[in-house]
C-alpha cells in the first residue's frame, strides 16, 4: 500500500502488525498479574493487533507465576461463541487454523517447550479451535519470538534486571504495543518511556481509549488515529500571509520614473 501511494505521493496512515510486549516485575500481587497477562494475550482469542503475546518475567517469580498461569489457562472455557460462559472461541478461518499450528509445530522443533496446550481441545472435534497455549525456554532468534501468530499463543522469557526487561522488549521489529506491571509507579514510568511503541498500558493490558492516539512504531505503522491527533493525518494545513507592515524600501529599484 505504502508502495502504491508514494508514485502519486499520496499520504497514507498505517496500522500493522504487532509482537506486543508484556513486562512483569517481582513486587507484583501475582494473581491479578496472571489475569491480565491472559487477558492481554488470548482475549478476542488472541486476534488483535496489539496482544501482548511476549511475556518478560522476573525470574525471582518465574515458577510460582507460570504454575499460577497455567493453572488459569487451562480453565479458560473454550467453546462454541454462541454458548454459555464461552471465553475463547475458534480463530477465523482454516488457513489462520494451520498457521497458527504451524508456529506451534516450528517452536517444538525449535527447541521451546509447550508448557500448556497447543493442540486442538479435546471435547471440540470440530471447528477452527487452537487451545491456550503457553511457551516457555523460547530464544529470541525463534520464530515464535519474532513473528506476529494472530491466535491464542503466548510466549515467555525471563529476565534479571529492568535494563534486560528493556532489551528484550525493543528487540523486534514491530512497535505497537506494550505493558508494564509492577507496583512501583515510577518503575513503571520509567519503563513505559524507554520501550518503543506507541501505545503502553501500566498495570493493566488491552483496555481502550478513544480519546488518545493510537499507532505503532516502526514496522507496526505510521500516523496517528482516535483523538485530536487524527486531524493530522487527515487535514491539509495551509499558510496565508496578509502583509500589514510598510515593505523595506530599497531593496529593490523600481524600473518606473512616475
Amino acid at each position: 500500500i505504502m508502495t502504491s501511494a508514494a508514485q502519486m505521493v499520496k499520504p497514507v496512515s498505517l496500522e500493522l502488525g504487532g509482537k506486543s510486549p508484556i513486562i512483569v516485575f517481582e513486587d507484583v500481587e501475582v494473581e491479578k498479574a496472571v489475569e491480565w497477562t491472559l487477558f492481554g494475550c488470548f482475549w478476542t482469542n488472541g486476534q488483535i493487533c496489539s496482544a501482548t503475546s511476549r511475556l518478560l518475567l522476573h525470574e525471582t517469580i518465574a515458577e510460582e507465576f507460570l504454575r499460577k498461569l497455567v493453572t488459569w489457562a487451562e480453565n479458560i472455557k473454550v467453546s462454541d461463541p454462541l454458548e454459555e460462559g464461552c471465553r475463547l472461541g475458534p480463530v477465523v478461518s482454516e488457513g489462520q487454523y494451520e498457521k497458527i499450528n504451524k508456529f506451534i509445530s516450528t517452536a517444538k522443533s525449535e527447541g521451546a517447550t509447550i508448557l500448556c496446550g497447543g493442540g486442538r481441545p479435546q471435547h471440540l472435534e470440530k471447528g477452527y479451535f487452537v487451545e491456550p497455549t503457553i511457551i516457555t525456554n523460547v530464544e529470541t532468534s525463534m520464530q515464535i519470538w519474532r513473528e506476529e501468530i494472530f491466535g491464542p499463543v503466548l510466549c515467555v522469557k525471563t529476565f534479571r534486571t529492568e535494563e534486560e526487561a528493556i532489551e528484550l522488549a525493543n528487540d523486534t521489529h514491530y512497535g505497537l504495543a506494550g505493558a508494564v506491571i509492577s507496583k512501583d509507579i515510577e518503575r513503571c514510568q520509567r519503563t513505559s518511556e524507554m520501550i518503543q511503541a506507541g501505545v503502553i498500558r501500566l498495570n493493566c493490558s488491552q483496555p481502550c481509549f478513544r480519546q488518545g492516539p493510537s499507532r505503532g512504531t516502526k514496522r507496526s505503522g505510521l500516523g496517528r488515529e482516535q483523538g485530536e491527533w487524527v486531524l493530522v493525518k487527515y487535514f491539509s494545513v495551509k499558510q496565508v500571509h496578509r502583509l500589514h507592515i510598510r515593505w523595506p524600501e530599497g531593496l529593490v529599484s523600481s524600473p518606473c520614473k512616475l
